[in-house]
């Protein structure tokens, strides 16, 4: 289990507040404002989210913090079933006490790791896997190895999504061979991202959508433009290509690459 020794809530003049954990932003909560999502990631990834077909859904997250997706979940979908996959039992205890979840919510938090949770999941149980788990600041290396892509693919129910929180620097080494693994099982993928990432300006966040269908990219095109940072969207030809020639992770695969400046975030 992760060693929560140094957690805090910082609250600011909006009402909302910034889960923090060893001096890394891991949430930011807006309890009357669900909708609120400033971490631009984070909002890549309710994009994503917001093309699955409208009613409840159903959601695993694997890495919980501040539940902050799932919070929003509950909000647009009311009464859909989610399961969080959270080890760090210190965090969830802080989150629940100073920042309660919405009455009537349906959203069960398992105190087990990402791996370990997936394989104690029902095959097809899941309309949406949300993986956004960091710890020290880079993705878990045992999340993101071509194993694991088949545990996403074997809990997803036919036409479902997953959704993973990468980081990578310039380049996208890391990225590239993580959705080389995907394409094994979920052919059909896309990148989100800010154009400044995409574009290999600068270390940053990526969001990657894969699924065993097609993906509505004009429909993801249409919410990118509307992002409240500047976004743009790789399509699966453009994905494709990104991915040729780059090795498959496999086990026990890869961290991502240490940020530059971990605790500094773009916020909304």
């Amino acid at each position: 289990m992760p060693d929560s020794t140094n957690l805090e809530v910082r609250w600011d003049e909006r009402g909302g507040a910034t889960v923090v954990r060893d001096g890394h932003p891991q949430s930011y909560v807006a309890p009357d404002d669900p909708e609120l999502l400033v971490f631009e990631y984070v909002q890549h990834l309710a994009i994503g989210l917001d093309l699955l077909p409208a009613g409840r859904i159903g959601v695993t997250h694997v890495g919980g913090a501040g539940l902050t997706l799932a919070r929003y979940v509950q909000h647009v979908r009311p009464g859909s079933a989610q399961i969080v996959l959270e080890p760090d039992e210190a965090l969830t205890e802080l989150v629940r006490r100073e920042l309660p979840l919405p009455r009537g919510h349906r959203i069960r938090v398992r105190p087990v790791d990402g791996a370990t949770g997936l394989g104690a999941l029902k095959d097809a149980s899941a309309d949406a896997v949300v993986v956004d788990a960091y710890d020290r600041g880079r993705v878990p290396a045992d999340l993101t190895h071509a194993g694991t892509a088949a545990s996403y693919a074997r809990v997803l129910r036919p036409g479902g999504l997953l959704l993973l929180n990468l980081a990578d620097e310039p380049g996208l080494r890391y990225v590239r061979r993580v959705i080389a693994a995907l394409l094994e099982v979920l052919p059909h993928v896309a990148l989100v991202a800010t154009h400044e990432v995409l574009k290999g300006k600068r270390f940053g966040n990526l969001v990657v959508l894969a699924s065993d269908s097609p993906l509505d990219e004009d429909s993801l095109r249409r919410r990118a433009a509307a992002a409240d940072f500047p976004t743009g969207v790789r399509g699966l030809a453009e994905t494709r290509r990104l991915a040729q020639g780059a090795t498959p992770l496999t086990a026990p695969g890869e961290e991502s690459p240490q940020p530059p400046d971990a605790g500094r975030w773009r916020l909304r």
